[in-house]
């Protein structure tokens, strides 16, 4: 389902061709968009990026479409083996590494806070403070452009009955419509985001070999009355 069919779609859903309503619906759509991304982390929505460290700099700064972090390695400029740091809190770096001035390889990461150029982008903080240059390799979840400024998006080509309950939960609530049909597709939002979960939580973070074949327990048989 591309942009155009989507808006076609939720014109049609809600029988609403109103001028004032159609220009809103971008809106609708990108407000659906952030509420799905936010709840099923979905590996096909997730990339990484090569960065670098400063010496004696214990901030990085966060790719400007970073949503969440997946996991975060510092080359060896030695060997050229990715360490892995470990995730933790602001706190926990600064009372582990209280005084900024001691340097080493890094081993923890937090995300600290805005910027201070740019209020609107996120950094994180290393502990202790890189003491060299090194290679950094981030993967994270993003948030990819929308398709209604690209025309097409994976969500729509993929899964797109959860971007079109989304928009319609957006798009009724808008229009202040009747709370039972606002209920009705509330909860198809939800059935479709319970498949989405299966997917972007499930089915694509397993595979037979190591997690088993899905089974369904068997239904029990009907003896009969005895």
């Amino acid at each position: 389902m591309n942009y155009t069919q989507l808006k076609a779609a939720i014109i049609a859903y809600t029988e609403n061709q109103d001028d004032a309503f159609e220009a809103e619906v971008p809106v609708f759509v990108k407000q659906a968009e952030q509420r799905i991304f936010n709840m099923v982390q979905f590996p096909s929505l997730r990339k990484n990026v090569t960065g670098s460290t400063s010496s004696s700099n214990k901030y990085l700064a966060c790719p400007s479409d970073f949503l969440s972090a997946h996991s975060m390695a510092v080359v060896d400029n030695v060997t050229g083996a990715y360490e892995y740091l470990l995730n933790k809190d602001v706190n926990f770096i600064r009372q582990a590494y209280p005084v900024p001035s001691s340097v080493g390889f890094p081993k923890y990461y937090a995300l600290f806070g805005p910027r201070s150029d740019d209020v609107n982008e996120l950094t994180f903080i290393l502990g202790p403070t890189p003491n060299a240059a090194y290679v950094v390799e981030l993967h994270y979840f993003y948030y990819p452009p929308s398709i209604v400024d690209a025309g097409t998006s994976w969500l729509g080509d993929n899964f797109d009955s959860v971007l079109l309950y989304g928009s319609l939960v957006e798009a009724y609530t808008y229009m202040k419509g009747e709370v039972d049909i606002m209920q009705g597709y509330d909860m198809k939002f939800k059935e479709a985001v319970a498949l989405a979960k299966r997917l972007g939580d499930g089915l694509e973070r397993s595979d037979s070999y190591r997690s088993g074949q899905f089974r369904l327990p068997p239904l029990p048989q009907n003896r009969g009355v005895t």
